[in-house]
């Protein structure tokens, strides 16, 4: 039994290590279609160039689909520790106790499907950067947890001593941390510890002259990997993505432009290729008047 608990826990390993490679395959890959032309953007570069020197805890804030992973990688790339594991865990995506078990080392029998010992997420990137994507979502008893392995740098679940911590911690969120901790959602120590220095990423919408480079630089990858020759945009094409509110952001105008590819007939993307949303002359109406869709504040 312990022998097979062994081999277990070495396959566990194993998995872990090839897709910290896999990982760092991709973000080399990826990195070189980074576009931040803009004032507001080259500002978030700068302070995560600062801060990449730093042991301290970043937080990242931004709506979905702004690229909050991409300036959490671009800290790690420019850090000390560019060489070490970079690991992340999106803590929307778990259940609590899932959650919990990922982040955290367990013995067999430390709650109710834990049939063998676990090491902790922790233990994965060694002196690496730990990422903790959508920080917001997770659970009181995993604040909790996360707060006294961050202040005493150990964690413990099931076990009699505490594990060391030596990876960096980065944390993403789309939500208002400081309006869930007013409402009593989020801890106000864990919002503290993790916030030592935050950086907030723009929408798309307020950093519009992104726009025309990032469309480029997503036609030339898709085209590319269809095989089709779609080599630009029109002028009106152009213009509606330029006009367009974009509350998907960076990520939405990706998915746009790759629609716009597969669809496309001739060299340049029309009109007609584009999502109808994007084409729309102005907002829906309803009882005739314009609807306003408030969004929840940037995080």
């Amino acid at each position: 039994m312990k022998e097979l608990d062994r081999r277990e826990r070495l396959l566990e390993r194993r998995e872990r290590e090839l897709n910290l490679l896999r990982e760092r395959m991709n973000r080399h890959a990826t990195a070189k279609h980074f576009v931040a032309g803009s004032e507001a953007m080259s500002h978030v570069l700068e302070l995560a160039a600062r801060v990449a020197q730093l042991d301290t805890t970043v937080l990242v804030y931004g709506e979905s689909g702004t690229g909050k992973e991409f300036v959490v990688r671009l800290i790690h790339d420019q850090s000390p520790r560019a060489a070490l594991p970079f690991v992340s865990i999106n803590c929307a995506a778990l259940t609590e106790t899932l959650l919990e078990s990922e982040l955290f080392r367990h013995m067999r029998g430390a709650f109710a499907g834990a049939v063998r010992d676990k090491a902790d997420l922790f233990d994965v990137p060694g002196n690496g950067t730990i990422f903790l994507d959508e920080i917001g979502e997770a659970a009181p008893t995993v604040q909790a947890e996360l707060l006294r392995a961050l202040q005493q740098r150990g964690t413990r679940v099931g076990r009699e001593h505490d594990i060391k911590i030596s990876a960096r911690v980065v944390a993403a969120t789309n939500r208002d941390l400081r309006a869930a901790v007013d409402a009593g959602k989020f801890r106000e120590d864990l919002y503290l510890r993790l916030g030592a220095f935050i950086i907030e990423v723009p929408p798309l919408r307020e950093r519009r002259e992104d726009i025309p480079p990032l469309v480029q630089s997503f036609l030339v990858r898709a085209a590319s990997r269809m095989k089709k020759d779609v080599r630009a945009v029109s002028a009106d094409v152009m213009s509606a993505l330029m006009n367009y509110r974009w509350p998907g952001n960076v990520r939405e105008l990706q998915h746009a432009i790759e629609q716009a590819v597969i669809l496309a007939n001739a060299a340049s993307i029309r009109l007609c290729d584009l999502p109808p949303e994007v084409t729309q002359k102005s907002p829906r109406r309803a009882n005739g008047r314009q609807r306003t869709i408030r969004r929840s504040p940037t995080s």
